[in-house]
């Protein structure tokens, strides 16, 4: 078994288990700033038990991705999900794709969209822009996928997955290896 399918799982069942957790807004003496990231945009929709995510089935909001090979691949997300969190729970396997696990770390989970979906797409924040600039084949209709939030006014949307990712997190440039004999 590969290490990629057990990392998908064990982060699907973590945002299940926090999706069951109270939120702040439940909490009225609970507040807390705004950072302007996905998780906050992503989370007024959720439900409180990864149960009542099958209820919300009649919900689903139909996307498809384009691959590398130039394969369409159609599936379906909830609204309040990031297009990161719907190919996870797909298991739609794009190599090298989502490697920070949407922590916004990374530029891998870069997407390219149609000029008329961009338009339709929440603001962008200044550090999706930085991680862009990072991003392997960069267009004027680029989005990170672990910031784009799925809203029914995107049903049918069609996001174009890069032909390579760069990651630099992992990147070697300035390293210097030398062997010794």
């Amino acid at each position: 078994m590969s290490v990629a399918p057990v990392t998908q799982r064990l982060y699907a069942i973590s945002r299940c288990f926090l999706r069951s957790l109270p939120s702040a807004s439940a909490h009225s003496s609970i507040r807390t700033p705004s950072t302007g990231h996905r998780d906050e945009a992503c989370i007024p929709n959720r439900q409180f038990s990864c149960y009542a995510r099958a209820l919300r089935s009649e919900n689903k909001v139909t996307v498809h991705f384009v691959n590398r090979d130039g394969e369409k691949l159609t599936v379906k997300g909830n609204p309040g999900d990031s297009l990161l969190d719907v190919i996870i729970d797909q298991n739609l396997d794009f190599d090298g794709f989502g490697a920070c696990e949407g922590t916004l770390a990374c530029s891998t989970c870069h997407l390219i969209f149609e000029e008329e979906v961009y338009k339709q797409l929440g603001p962008i924040t200044d550090e999706e822009m930085d991680m862009l600039d990072l991003a392997y084949g960069l267009t004027e209709t680029s989005r990170l996928g672990c910031q784009v939030c799925l809203t029914k006014a995107l049903e049918g949307m069609t996001a174009r997955v890069p032909d390579s990712v760069s990651d630099m997190r992992q990147s070697d440039i300035g390293t210097t290896t030398s062997s010794s004999s």
